[in-house]
């Protein structure tokens, strides 16, 4: 089973708020969505790139270089 590093515009908004430290439903508020619609995203790239946790999610979005630069991180 292969990797697919696609993103869609939503799913890299996701794995930025993410990163920021945000939990499903403050992402949800901050994107105009329901906080399912953030659960079910999440899922579909945990499955899609076979991580398990949102630590390893954020890891592998790092790896396929899709996280903006964070100031924290400068």
């Amino acid at each position: 089973m292969s990797t697919s590093v696609e993103a869609d515009e939503l799913e890299r908004c996701i794995l930025d708020l993410l990163h920021e430290g945000l939990d499903d439903a403050a992402i949800a508020r901050r994107l105009g969505v329901g906080h399912r619609t953030v659960q079910r995203r999440v899922r579909g790239l945990m499955e899609r790139w076979q991580v398990v946790g949102r630590v390893a999610l954020g890891a592998r979005a790092q790896e396929f270089g899709l996280l903006k630069r964070s100031e924290r991180a400068a």
